[in-house]
């Protein structure tokens, strides 16, 4: 991510709850100040949605599609605002220069957790989650290399097009790779 990024700070660049004041932290210079909790914030976040792709699957089939779109979502927004009136306070629904059209984003939530858990029901959680981050990486790097949704245009590298396609690649061997052999060694069977 080039450019800069706003993050909640004190004046020394250390994250704490509650702090109300704006900092912007230049990202270029990728210190292991931001880079490690960046990282380990993301690997979290990666184990939280695998974790709750497993829960709503199983919702899922014993509650149906909407109703468990429903309850996760109603849940997780009735969590967010307690965790965030408790963090942040009031403040936190001062939306004065939020853009209309960020609104939406709600209504995106619901196309991910029914596009997902139907996914998952007709793929397999592994093979669903694996399609879903080649589909993740490839708009992200569509929308930040043109600028779109507010973003900072980045150009598009020859590298990032490789590290696209390897992890394609990767998901078509993990996938179908292993056909072959269990056909073969039904044959011995």
């Amino acid at each position: 991510m080039r450019g800069r990024i706003a993050i909640f700070t004190n004046r020394d660049a250390r994250f704490r709850w509650g702090e109300q004041h704006m900092a912007v932290y230049n990202v270029q210079k990728r210190g292991s100040e931001v880079m490690f909790p960046g990282l380990l914030l993301a690997l979290i976040a990666g184990a939280l949605i695998g974790l709750q792709n497993m829960f709503n699957s199983k919702v899922n089939e014993r509650a149906g599609s909407w109703a468990t779109t429903a309850m996760v979502l109603g849940m997780g927004s009735l969590t967010s605002l307690i965790l965030g009136l408790m963090i942040e306070g009031k403040q936190m629904l001062d939306l004065q220069n939020m853009k209309p059209w960020y609104w939406i984003s709600g209504l995106i939530g619901v196309g991910v957790v029914i596009c997902l858990m139907e996914g998952i029901r007709r793929l397999g959680p592994t093979f669903a989650i694996s399609i879903v981050m080649i589909s993740q990486l490839g708009f992200a790097l569509l929308w930040d290399s043109q600028g779109w949704l507010g973003l900072d245009k980045v150009p598009f590298t020859p590298k990032q097009l490789i590290g696209v396609l390897v992890i394609v690649g990767g998901i078509i061997v993990f996938k179908f790779g292993g056909r072959r052999r269990g056909r073969v060694s039904s044959y011995m069977n």
